[in-house]
């Protein structure tokens, strides 16, 4: 999925906190499997690949609060 593949700075970190276990729990797996495949030199077989269609940004509405958030933070301590 696009979202795990996001570098992770400090507002994608607070982001991943904020995801519900069961999405973080499958966020790891697929990681763990990425690298996992990657060590052996391996590709994911092709019927389960994430078409673009199916594939869900479920880290972007907690990303733009994390942002949301730190801009307004910011903008209180610059007064």
């Amino acid at each position: 999925m696009r979202d795990d593949t996001m570098y992770e700075n400090e507002d994608v970190k607070e982001a991943i906190k904020r995801l519900p276990e069961d999405v973080r729990n499958e966020r790891l797996f697929r990681i763990k499997r990425a690298l996992d495949l990657s060590m052996r030199h391996q590709i994911l077989p092709k019927e389960q690949w994430v078409k673009y269609e199916e594939d869900k940004h479920y880290l972007e509405p907690y990303l733009k609060e994390v942002i949301r958030e730190r801009l307004e933070r910011e903008e209180l301590e610059k007064k």
